[in-house]
């Protein structure tokens, strides 16, 4: 009984602290490889407040995600790097508190000992190979298929028609999804196709040539 406050304590303040901890270092890596767009939510349900590019939900003690859009370097490697970036700031962070415990310039105590444990206990379950019941993957998931190569890559083209003298958004397949009189319109539709079947890349071939002009890289938690 005497422990259920700590339990508290480590629910409600601990761990959204090492969950922001977590997503920071995807954020760092996603911006160091040139993505844009980005935006880290902290927790889940309806949105609290939003300051620059943090979100805290209802629930925000619970869950987290970091979204970002159009990498410069889209490359297998530096997406290894964006999804171990949660564990490489968890453990940086758990090992700075267990330095400044060791030099006494923080005092052992029950914020310390659940800050280092919880960052292990993440870490773990970040690194953990596995899908979810919601159809994504954790960190350590991707990050194996990555290494195996097996991270698919949608790719959504916008072509001109020249029969048909329109624009037209293919999926994968090639296969048709829309046609527009206009390249504006079909560049959008061809985003919102893109955007929700991550990983994927969007195509235009305007001068005669295939340039990726948009690419969403798949969603670390």
């Amino acid at each position: 009984m005497n422990d259920i406050p700590k339990f508290f304590l480590a629910f409600f303040l601990v761990l959204p602290i090492i969950s922001f901890v977590h997503e920071a270092g995807h954020v760092f890596f996603a911006w160091l490889m040139g993505g844009r767009n980005i935006k880290v939510t902290i927790g889940t349900g309806s949105v609290l407040f939003r300051i620059g590019i943090l979100e805290v939900r209802k629930y925000y003690f619970y869950y987290g995600l970091c979204t970002f859009d159009n990498l410069k370097r889209n490359k297998r490697f530096s997406n290894i790097l964006i999804f171990a970036g949660g564990t490489i700031f968890n453990a940086l962070a758990a090992m700075l508190v267990i330095h400044l415990v060791e030099i006494n310039a923080l005092e052992t105590g029950i914020l310390t000992y659940q800050f280092t444990y919880f960052s292990l206990y993440y870490i773990f379950f970040a690194l953990l190979p596995m899908p979810y019941p919601d159809g994504s993957y954790s960190d350590g998931k991707v990050i194996l298929d990555l290494i195996r190569n097996k991270a698919l890559v949608s790719t959504y083209r916008v072509e001109w028609n020249e029969e048909k003298k329109q624009w037209c958004v293919l999926d994968h397949d090639r296969n048709l999804v829309q046609s527009f009189e206009d390249e504006e319109a079909a560049l959008k539709k061809g985003h919102e196709v893109a955007q929700l079947h991550r990983p994927s890349r969007l195509l235009n071939s305007k001068s005669g040539e295939e340039t990726e002009v948009h690419n969403f890289p798949k969603i670390p938690l």
